[in-house]
């Protein structure tokens, strides 16, 4: 399975989740897009198996994957502070690939019914037992 990670800013989301697919399905294909260097980096470090950055990477990637993981706001054009592209959030959502999204009050993007409870940790959790169900 082809497993595509894109985040943004400090790579942090995208860090814990490559940590996670890595361990859990170590078989598979984890590509990580950071819409910066640091976030690529961070992921780079993390155990992805190759890395890129950028609008391009994100759009040729997304064609390729079997599976998009990343907060919730990479779906959304302008959002991570800007860092996510129009041409970004429309290849993601017009890939054939399942997305895997990771829920998120930030960036102006407000998500109701999600559990104030809930950590960081236990999304990552989440996210990636729905990745093994696919």
């Amino acid at each position: 399975m082809r497993i595509l990670v894109v985040d943004g800013q400090g790579g942090g989301i995208g860090k814990q989740l490559v940590t996670a697919i890595k361990a859990a399905y170590p078989d598979h294909e984890v590509t990580a897009i950071g819409t910066n260097v640091s976030a690529t980096n961070a992921m780079l470090r993390a155990g992805a198996d190759r890395a890129a950055t950028g609008e391009n990477a994100v759009v040729a990637s997304s064609r390729r994957a079997d599976v998009i993981a990343g907060p919730v706001g990479i779906v959304v054009a302008d959002s991570l502070i800007g860092e996510i592209t129009p041409a970004m959030a429309v290849a993601i959502g017009q890939s054939e690939a399942v997305r895997v999204l990771i829920p998120m009050n930030r960036c102006d993007n407000v998500i109701v019914g999600l559990s104030t409870d809930a950590s960081m940790a236990s999304l990552i959790e989440e996210a990636v037992v729905a990745i093994g169900a696919l």
